[in-house]
C-alpha cells in the first residue's frame, strides 16, 4: 500500500503542467502559435504593436539549438577548391588539418579531408541522373555505387553515355564475405541468381553505345562455381551482341578454384582483373580471412596464361590500396610478386573509410608519394600504371590505355591520346619490339 501515494506523486507533477499548459494555449491561441524550440513566454504576451505588424516585417530571431559547438566549418570545407584561380600551395594543400568534435565532456580529435581527396557533388550533373536511372530501370548494379567510389561524378558525368563509364556488378548487390574496407552488403545467404541478368546486362550495353566496359560481381560462396559460369554467360552474349565491346571482368578468387579461373578468362574478355588490395602483412586484417594474397596471385597467374582469341596472353590487372599502414618495403615485395606473375597493368590508390565500421585511415598519401610508386611500377616493367589519391581499380585513363593496346593488337587504329597517356603507348610499343627482338 506504500507504493501507491509514491505512484500518485510521481504522477502528480506531470499532470499540473499539462493542466496549466492547456489554460495558457487556449487564452493565448488567438495571438501566436509556439514551437518546441521557441520559448512560449514572448508569445503569451501581446505585442503594442501586433497592428503593424502588417506593413513592417518582425526582426527574425534565431530558434534556439541543443548543439553546443558553435565552431562549425563552412560547406567550402567540405567541397573542392572552386576558385581556380587562387589554387593552394603544396605546403598548404599537403598539410592535414585537425578539428576537435563532440561535446565538451568528451572532445576528440579528428583529420579532416585532405584538399586533394576532395571531390565535386554529383548529384546535379544531368548524365549523371540519366545514367543512374537507366540503371534502375534496367535492374542493373554498380560497384560506383556500391562501393561509394570518389570517382562516379568523373565516370558518369560526362558529356554524353558514350563519354562515361560505368562498372556494372553482375549476381546482385550483396556479397557472402565481410571485408573490412569494403561498403557492400553482407549476407551468408543472398538472393539466388537473375537468370535473365546476363541477357539484359548484354542488350543494356549494346544499346548504351560504349568502347569500353568493366563487368565485376560480389563474392558468392554460396555456389558451387561460385558464380563463374554465370559471368561467363554474360560476357560471351555481350560479346555476341557487339564484338567491338571491350570487356574487362573484375572478378573474385572463386575460393581458389583455377578451373572456374580459366573458365571465365576463356569466355571472350579482353583484360581479366582480380585485386590483391593490400600488402600480403595485411590481407589477414584488411580482407575477409577467405581471402589470401598468395591465393590472388594465383588467380592472376592463372589468368595470365590463357590465350585470346588474336593469339596474345590475356591483360591482367590489379589494384593496391595506400593508407592502410603499409610499409616501403613491404609495398615493394608485393610488387615484385606481381611481376613474377606476369601481372600488366597496377594501380594505386588512397583507402577511404567509408564508415565507422570499417578499417581507420592510417595515413593520407600525397598526391607526391602516388607519383614515386608510379615511377617504381614503371620501372619494374609493368605494362601501364595508374596512381593518384582517388584512381580505383575501373579507372577511366587505364581503361583508355588498355583499350588502345587491345585495338592495336587487332590492327585497328589507336584513339587520340595525350599526356602520360601517350608516353606509356611508346613505352609499351617499345617493349613490343625489344621483345619481339
Amino acid at each position: 500500500m506504500a507504493s501507491a501515494p509514491a505512484t500518485m506523486q510521481r504522477i502528480r507533477a506531470p499532470l499540473q503542467r499539462v493542466i496549466a499548459a492547456s489554460t495558457t494555449r487556449s487564452s493565448s491561441l488567438a495571438l501566436s502559435r509556439s514551437y518546441a524550440t521557441i520559448p512560449t513566454s514572448s508569445a503569451t504576451e501581446p505585442s503594442s504593436s501586433s497592428t503593424a505588424t502588417s506593413t513592417s516585417p518582425a526582426p527574425t530571431t534565431r530558434r534556439p539549438t541543443y548543439f553546443k559547438d558553435t565552431s562549425l566549418g563552412s560547406l567550402d570545407d567540405f567541397l573542392s577548391t572552386s576558385s581556380p584561380s587562387s589554387p593552394l600551395a603544396p605546403s598548404d594543400a599537403y598539410t592535414l588539418r585537425t578539428a576537435e568534435v563532440g561535446p565538451a565532456s568528451n572532445r576528440r580529435t579528428i583529420t579532416r579531408l585532405p584538399e586533394w581527396l576532395k571531390t565535386p557533388i554529383p548529384a546535379g550533373n544531368d548524365n549523371y541522373k540519366q545514367i543512374k536511372k537507366d540503371l534502375r530501370g534496367l535492374g542493373l548494379h554498380t560497384v560506383c555505387e556500391e562501393a561509394r567510389c570518389p570517382n562516379i561524378s568523373e565516370c558518369w558525368g560526362g558529356s554524353n553515355k558514350n563519354a562515361a563509364t560505368a562498372t556494372i556488378m553482375l549476381m546482385g548487390d550483396t556479397c557472402t564475405r565481410g571485408c573490412r574496407f569494403c561498403s557492400v552488403k553482407t549476407n551468408r545467404n543472398p538472393s539466388p541468381l537473375d537468370p535473365h541478368e546476363p541477357e539484359n546486362t548484354a542488350e543494356a550495353l549494346a544499346r548504351w553505345g560504349l568502347g569500353y566496359v568493366v563487368l565485376t560481381s560480389v563474392d558468392r560462396d554460396d555456389l558451387a562455381d561460385g558464380g563463374a559460369h554465370h559471368f561467363a554467360d554474360t560476357i560471351r552474349r555481350i560479346k555476341s551482341k557487339k564484338p567491338s565491346l571491350l570487356v574487362e571482368a573484375l572478378t573474385g578468387d572463386f575460393r581458389g578454384d583455377l578451373d572456374m579461373v580459366r573458365l571465365v578468362a576463356e569466355s571472350g574478355l579482353d583484360v581479366y582483373a582480380h585485386n590483391v588490395e593490400t600488402v600480403e602483412a595485411l590481407t589477414p586484417y584488411v580482407r575477409d580471412r577467405r581471402a589470401t594474397f598468395r591465393q590472388s596471385l594465383e588467380v592472376l597467374r592463372a589468368a595470365k596464361q590463357v590465350k585470346g582469341a588474336d593469339g596474345n596472353h590475356v591483360i591482367t590487372k590489379t589494384s593496391l590500396m595506400l593508407g592502410l599502414g603499409e610499409q616501403e618495403h613491404e609495398l615493394m615485395d608485393a610488387l615484385k610478386e606481381l611481376r613474377k606473375a606476369d601481372v600488366d597493368v597496377v594501380t594505386f590508390g588512397q583507402y577511404m573509410r567509408p564508415t565507422k565500421r570499417h578499417l581507420k585511415v592510417e595515413k593520407y598519401v600525397t598526391p607526391a608519394e602516388f607519383e614515386m610508386w608510379r615511377q617504381r611500377a614503371v620501372d619494374m616493367g609493368f605494362l601501364y600504371v595508374a596512381s593518384g589519391p582517388l584512381v580505383r581499380s575501373s579507372y577511366k585513363a587505364g581503361e583508355a590505355f588498355i583499350e588502345n593496346v587491345l585495338r592495336r593488337r587487332a590492327g585497328g587504329p589507336p584513339a587520340g591520346l595525350s599526356g602520360k597517356l601517350e608516353d606509356a603507348a611508346v613505352v609499351e610499343a617499345i617493349m613490343k619490339n625489344e621483345s619481339s627482338a
